[in-house]
C-alpha cells in the first residue's frame, strides 16, 4: 500500500513539475515515477534493515516488517535513502527515455544540492505520512482490542451472575422438598448432579448449539417437573437444521426461569413452556411461550431477573443485529412470549442449509 500511495504522489509531482517547468509530461511522469519509487525501495529496505538489527523501541507497528527504528536512524535512512533512490531512479528514467539528465553523483555542487532537496523533501514529507497512518491505525486497532477485551469480560460477569441465580433458587426448592417429600428431595438432586455436570461441560464456551442449550433447558425443567408435579407440562421444537445454529450459553434460562416464577407458579393449575427455535431469513429465532398469567397479570414484571442480563448480552454479542421482546402472547392460552432474533451463524461460519 505504500507503493501505491507512492506511485500517487509520484504522479502529484510530475504534474507540479510540468506545470513549473512547461517539459513533456510524459518525461516528467517517467522520471517522477522512477526516482519516487525508488527513493521509497530505498527507505523502506533501509527501515526493515535496520529495524531488524536494533534494540529501539519500534514505533508504530509491532511486526519486523514496517517496524520504526526511531527518528533518528530514520532520519539517516531517508538522508541515504533519498540519495541512493535518486541516482538509482535518474538513471532508470534515462534508460526508459534516452535522455541523459544528470544524478546527484554527475552533477556540479549546485546542482547536486538543488536535486538533493527536491528528494529530501517529498521523501521526509511522504514518510511522516505514512508514519503518522501507521500509528493511527495501530491505536485503532488497539482501541478495538480494549473494546472486545472489555466486551468479553462482561459477558463472563454476566453468565457468572445468571449461573448462581439458578442454582441458589434450586438448592431453596431441593431444602423445602426435603422435609415434606424426601423421595421427591433425592430424585431432584439427582438430577440437579446431572444438570450442573453438562453445564459444566458447556458454560465455559463463548457459544454452543442450539440443541446443546436446548439439552440443558430439558435438565433444568425436569428439576423443576419434581418439583411442581402435573402442574407443569413442557415442549421442545428444534428443526434438525437448525441445531448447529450457535447461541451463547445460558441465554434462555433466566427466560425459563422467569417463565416458571412469574408466569405458572402464580397459577393454581400451573401450565405448559413451550421452547422454540425457528429460522427467518438469516435470523435464528428464538422463543420462549408459557401459558401462565400473562404479563398484565404480573405486575411485578418489572423484578425478573435475568431478563436485563439478556439484552445485554445480546447487545454486547451482535450489537443492533439482534433483539429481544417480550410481550403477550396470542391465541386461546395467552401467557406471555419472548422472542430473540440473532444472526445464525453455525461452527464453520456459514447459516445452517434447510432451515426455514
Amino acid at each position: 500500500m505504500r507503493g501505491v500511495k507512492t506511485t500517487g504522489a509520484a504522479f502529484v509531482i510530475a504534474v507540479c513539475l510540468w506545470a513549473i517547468l512547461n517539459d513533456p509530461f510524459e518525461i516528467a511522469l517517467v522520471y517522477s515515477l522512477c526516482i519516487s519509487l525508488m527513493i521509497w525501495l530505498f527507505i523502506d529496505l533501509g527501515r526493515d534493515l535496520v529495524a531488524s538489527r536494533t534494540s529501539t523501541p519500534k514505533f508504530g507497528a509491532s511486526s519486523a516488517r514496517g517496524a520504526w527504528p526511531g527518528w533518528i536512524w530514520m532520519l539517516a535512512i531517508v538522508g541515504v535513502g533519498a540519495i541512493l533512490g535518486y541516482a538509482a531512479g535518474t538513471e532508470i528514467g534515462n534508460w526508459i527515455t534516452g535522455l541523459k539528465l544528470a544524478g546527484p553523483f554527475n552533477a556540479s555542487l549546485r546542482q547536486t544540492m538543488a536535486l538533493l532537496v527536491m528528494a529530501l523533501v517529498p521523501a521526509i514529507t511522504i514518510t511522516y505520512f505514512f508514519q503518522s497512518r501507521e500509528v493511527i491505525a495501530l491505536q485503532k486497532s488497539e482501541v478495538e482490542t480494549a473494546q472486545r477485551q472489555a466486551a468479553e469480560q462482561q459477558l463472563k460477569l454476566l453468565e457468572s451472575q445468571l449461573e448462581p441465580h439458578m442454582l441458589f433458587n434450586t438448592l431453596a426448592n431441593l431444602r423445602a422438598l426435603i422435609g415434606v417429600d424426601p423421595p421427591r428431595a433425592q430424585a431432584m438432586l439427582d438430577q440437579l448432579i446431572a444438570f450442573l455436570r453438562s453445564s459444566l461441560e458447556g458454560s465455559r464456551a463463548r457459544v454452543h448449539p442450539v440443541d446443546a442449550e436446548f439439552r440443558r433447558l430439558r435438565d433444568y425443567l425436569a428439576l423443576m417437573q419434581i418439583r411442581m408435579g402435573p402442574r407443569l407440562e413442557t415442549r421442545f421444537e428444534l428443526p434438525p437444521a437448525l441445531a448447529s445454529a450457535l447461541v451463547p450459553p445460558l441465554l434462555l434460562q433466566p427466560l425459563v426461569e422467569n417463565s416458571i416464577k412469574h408466569g405458572l407458579e402464580p397459577q393454581v393449575a400451573g401450565g405448559r413452556i413451550d421452547v422454540s427455535a425457528a429460522r427467518e431469513g438469516d435470523l435464528l429465532v428464538l422463543r420462549v411461550h408459557d401459558s401462565g398469567v400473562g404479563l398484565a397479570a404480573s405486575a411485578t414484571a418489572d423484578g425478573r431477573y435475568g431478563l436485563a442480563h439478556v439484552s445485554e448480552r445480546l447487545a454486547t454479542l451482535y450489537g443492533d443485529r439482534a433483539s429481544f421482546e417480550l410481550a403477550p402472547a396470542s391465541g386461546t392460552e395467552g401467557g406471555t412470549l419472548a422472542t430473540i432474533r440473532l444472526p445464525l451463524q453455525t461452527t464453520d461460519g456459514n447459516p445452517p442449509a434447510g432451515a426455514s
